[in-house]
Order: C-alpha cells, then structure tokens, then sequence
C-alpha cells in the first residue's frame, strides 16, 4: 500500500490540539508569581475572568479537568456520602474512580441513553432516605456536552430543579462546556431570526450571547468545571467555578491532591489566549463536524452513529473497523476506536483536512 504525502490529520480527540503562535506569544510574555500564596497575577485574572463568563463568584485554576471534578465531589461531600452520575459519564467511567478511592465518596451509577441524559424518575428513585443503612445522597453530577451531544436545557432545567428540591448540590463537568454554550447560541439564534437567516447562526452568532448561554447553563449547578485544554486550544488545564466557599474548600483539597502550582500565570495565559480568541471559532469546529458526517453518509459498510458538535461517532460492518483506522493512519489521519470509531474536530483541523479524511474512508470503502 502507497502512503499518501499528506499533514497528518489528528481526529483523535480535540485535546491534541497545539498552542497557536499568538498564544505561545502570550504565555512567554506572561507575568507571574507563586499561586500557592496567592500572588501569580496572570492566574488570579484567569480565575476572576472565568468566575465572570460563568456567572460564579470565584475560580480555581486546576493542573486537570480530572482534578476540578475530583475537587468538586470532595468539596460537596464528605466521606461515606454519595453522588448520582450517570454510568457512562467521565466522573464516574473515566477518571480512575477518584472520588472513592481518594475521598470515600459513592457513586451512584445510572443508565443513560444516546444523548447522556438520566431519566428524572430514575434520579428520584436513587436519592435515599435519611436512613442510617444507606449513604447520604448529596450531590448530582452532570455532563454537557456528552459525546458531542449537548444537553437541553429543558432537561438541565427538570434535573437540577429535582436534585435541589431534594436538598442535593449540582455539580457540571463542563470539559466541553464552551462547546455546548456555542451550540445552545446557534439554537437560540435560530429561534429568533426568521427561517431564512437561520443558516447563518454559526456565522452570525456573537461573544455576548454565548456568555448569556454559558450564563444560562452554568446558573444551574453549584459548581462547574471548564475545561480549557480541548476545543479551546490551550495546552494545560481546567478550572471550577462556584461559590467562594467552595472554591476555599476546594483550594485546600487541589494542595492534597498535588495541583497546587507555583509560577504558573505561564499555562494561565494559555488559558486567558484561550478566552479571548478561541470561544466564538468553537463553531468553526461544529461546521467541519457537520461537514465529516455529511460526506460519511451512505458510505456502504459504514453507519453514522451520531454527529453533534464537534463529534462524530461511527460503526463499521463486518468487523472492519481496525483494519479501517490502520488504513487511515497510513493515509495520515488518526482517529480512535473504543465506543465505534470516534472522529473529533478542533482548531488544528481545516475544511480541507476534513474532505481529505472523508475522501481515505471512501477510499477503503471502495
């Protein structure tokens, strides 16, 4: 088999992106200190900037999405309680199960359905009584956006509305929260232009709305952990945003778990690059998301999964599908395979890294 010359196309995941000049330009310029006392001045206005877009009254830089979610659950419960998650959510699937081995926090695992969400009645049914035989239920835990699907806020609505009337705290993993406040913009875009200009969301929508949207979404939960390592482009971290209470139980929390950094204003001003550049072109990413799943329709062998935001999940017949990314690889494009094959676009992938993709996978196909 030729390989084909051509820059590796990276659809692995959106964490491979790498910082842009401009942004490497900001992070060597960056003005610094220690943060552990408290005086890195870049982290302090990453902190303060991001409690703003979110709407909360403060913000803990964190070295990992990871660990702004373990610091959110130890923060909200103590040991033996427990929190409801859904069964395939990265709290409770993908992060090493932190929370109990760490904290002797429950979880409680629930079925999901195609979208991520948990039914209402299933979440009511998992709350237990104030009993002694049982843990305590504190907290709710929610993802948005999961698989590239982005929750409704109806949905967020009902769900936190029933958690807080059963006394329970919200906690976001929003490792793609930027992600889902940009789509939630287009929609409310959308809604409110007449049906000829609705194309034209992606193009037209605005910095303000979507910080109304990330508002929106984020006034539901106590606590939110933002992610600024994936689609927005920056090289390291996350943060959790929430009451300045919480933020000072979680500060002491971060310094046990080893995430207290010293002169770290340098991975801040990533984030801050991030922030000020990176958030409205997430819609960029959407598109040439739309664009993959477009041109993989009615490929014979191949079936479209889902395509929402900025991931594309499919399924290959007959067993093909390692035999498929082994061929992409050699054409110089990479994907993954562990729920189906996973696709993922971001700000290192043009409109025409993506019809090179889709011309390989037709390629094999044929």
């Amino acid at each position: 088999m030729q390989n084909i010359r051509h820059p590796t196309v990276d659809l692995r995941s959106d964490t491979v992106t790498r910082p842009t000049p401009a942004m490497r330009a900001a992070m060597a310029a960056a003005e610094v200190g220690d943060d552990v006392f408290g005086d890195d001045p870049t982290v302090n206005a990453l902190q303060a900037r991001i409690a703003a877009l979110t709407g909360k009254e403060a913000a803990l830089f964190m070295p990992s999405g990871t660990q702004s979610n373990l610091c959110a659950i130890l923060a909200h419960c103590g040991r033996g309680d427990e929190y409801i998650v859904g069964q395939h959510a990265h709290t409770y699937r993908y992060e090493a199960g932190g929370a109990a081995v760490l904290g002797s926090v429950v979880p409680q695992p629930l079925v999901q359905d195609a979208g991520g969400l948990m039914c209402l009645d299933d979440i009511a049914a998992a709350i237990k009584p104030d009993d002694i035989h049982f843990a305590r239920t504190r907290l709710l835990c929610l993802e948005n956006t999961w698989n590239g699907h982005r929750m409704p806020m109806a949905y967020l609505e009902q769900a936190t509305g029933l958690a807080r009337d059963k006394g329970l705290a919200c906690h976001l993993d929003g490792a793609r929260f930027f992600n889902a406040a940009v789509d939630q913009a287009c929609e409310v875009y959308k809604e409110n232009m007449p049906p000829a200009l609705a194309n034209q969301a992606q193009e037209a929508i605005d910095f303000e709305l979507v910080v109304q949207q990330a508002q929106r979404i984020a006034g539901l939960f106590d606590s939110v952990s933002v992610c600024f390592s994936k689609g927005l482009g920056a090289p390291v971290g996350s943060a959790l945003c929430g009451s300045a209470d919480l933020i000072e139980r979680a500060r002491r929390i971060r310094k046990m778990a080893g995430g207290g950094m010293r002169q770290a204003g340098i991975l801040a001003a990533g984030a801050l690059h991030a922030l000020d550049h990176h958030v409205l072109r997430l819609a960029d990413d959407h598109a040439n998301a739309e664009r993959l799943a477009a041109g993989l329709r009615g490929i014979s062998g191949l079936t479209l999964r889902s395509a929402a935001t900025n991931i594309v999940f499919v399924d290959v017949a007959n067993g093909r599908g390692p035999a498929l990314l082994e061929f992409l690889k050699a054409q110089g494009v990479l994907a993954t395979g562990l729920i189906g094959l996973r696709f993922v676009t971001h700000l290192d992938v043009s409109a025409a890294d993506v019809d090179h993709a889709v011309a390989c996978i037709r390629r094999f196909f044929a």
